[in-house]
């Protein structure tokens, strides 16, 4: 008789890990049909998660490279590597580890790189090589991976459903201006929905695309080609490493890295924080030459690939990680041609396809913040802090929310050793 891996939760928690550990045991496959829905669900959430990860912060890519001056050519490398960079990273880390580990680049980090002006390419890429330093350090220091394992599991659920907020309220902001187009999607998601939450995404997506066109709002224009391969011969210098290195760092680590270690934790799976760290540094520091500001952790997309929807067995929800590494390897070889595709289509489309495929995972992360009542109010403060955007010299709001919610924590445990006293 054939035989398939199936995850039970046990009923103890694990405080190392803030989760309930998995449990293996083998029981027999499930028909035929059933298990072809399984595999599509992986490929669905997968692909979805690379659409959403490329298509959602693209522009702020783009945005990052005219302030640096790049030309087309080294834009073009820029989006090539970085690709190539997740294609790597997620191949290498969620098959090493058998989790559903997938990168992204610093879309923060981007939005770091467009408000700095009198820079040049070649001086910002020394910073990026400055900035993967930092990275594969912190991957080599053990006091991290220990640190992120004592954060209380309510605090980084919140931290998480508020880096997640954000992206899901986008999706009724932007109705004002777009109601043709975005109204008969929302529409069509809960409907379908009911039945199927990935077949759901994939109905927004597809009538998104149709609805974009024929209301006026796109015109998709392909050229083909592979965009040219331009090295950058870097520079140092040590206002590029404090004034891009060091905010590139900080916010890389805090939000993208840490919100992406609360997705796993969330789900249930362990954190192999160092290999992490160190692969996606080493990564950053192979790709820096050719322009490619940061490789880390995925933290928004990788909530696709880490819940029920992408495959109900635990165990198995590793294989989105091939196949999200492949998506990015397609995406390479027609980056440019795939920037002007998604740049065509209007910012209602892209923030409702984001929205949509996050509200699951935001529902279970909020409500793991504050369904055990033991951190209420730190788990409270750390999502208004992070939902609220706030950014303090140059560091993101999920580091923020993530330090008001742990204070909150000290604050408790001293006046509960206070009252033991």
């Amino acid at each position: 008789m054939d035989h398939r891996l199936h995850v039970e939760q046990s009923g103890e928690f694990d405080a190392a890990t803030s989760c309930r550990p998995l449990h293996i045991s083998a029981t027999s496959t499930e028909p035929i049909p059933e298990a072809f829905i399984m595999r599509m669900s992986v490929i669905i959430s997968a692909l979805v998660a690379v659409l959403v990860g490329f298509g959602g912060s693209v522009a702020i890519i783009l945005s990052a490279a005219d302030a640096l001056g790049a030309t087309e050519g080294q834009k073009a490398t820029w989006i090539t590597v970085l690709c190539l960079s997740m294609l790597a990273t997620t191949a290498i880390l969620s098959i090493r580890h058998r989790l559903p580990i997938v990168t992204a680049w610093s879309t923060p980090g981007a939005a770091v790189l467009a408000g700095v002006s009198a820079t040049s390419m070649e001086v910002a890429t020394g910073a990026f090589i400055l900035a993967a330093l930092m990275l594969i350090a912190t991957g080599l220091i053990p006091a991290l991976e220990r640190a992120v394992a004592r954060i209380p599991g309510e605090v980084a659920s919140a931290m998480l459903a508020g880096v997640l907020f954000a992206f899901v309220a986008q999706a009724a902001l932007v109705i004002p201006g777009a109601e043709a187009l975005v109204l008969p999607l929302l529409a069509l998601f809960f409907v379908v929905r009911a039945f199927s939450p990935i077949w759901a995404v994939l109905a927004v997506l597809a009538l998104g695309v149709l609805l974009a066109i024929i209301l006026g709002m796109a015109d998709p224009v392909w050229q083909g080609g592979l965009p040219p391969m331009q090295p950058i011969v870097p520079e140092f210098s040590a206002g590029a490493a404090l004034g891009i290195a060091l905010p590139l760092y900080l916010v890389t680590m805090a939000s993208q890295n840490l919100p992406g270690f609360a997705v796993l934790r969330a789900s249930g799976y362990p954190v192999p924080g160092r290999s992490i760290l160190t692969v996606t540094g080493i990564a950053s520091l192979i790709s820096a030459p050719w322009g490619a500001h940061s490789t880390n952790l995925a933290a928004i997309t990788a909530s696709i690939c880490t819940g029920p929807d992408a495959h109900p067995d635990p165990a198995k929800r590793w294989l989105c990680g091939p196949v999200y590494a492949l998506g990015y390897g397609a995406i390479a070889l027609v980056a440019m041609p795939l920037v002007l595709l998604f740049a065509s289509f209007p910012p209602a489309l892209i923030a409702v396809v984001a929205g949509v495929a996050l509200l699951g995972p935001f529902i279970g992360s909020l409500s793991g913040a504050l369904s055990s009542g033991a951190h209420g109010a730190p788990a409270a403060v750390t999502f208004v802090v992070t939902a609220s955007g706030l950014s303090l010299m140059g560091i993101g709001a999920a580091f923020w929310g993530l330090v008001a919610g742990l204070a909150l924590v000290g604050v408790e445990a001293a006046r509960a050793r206070l009252r033991r006293a």
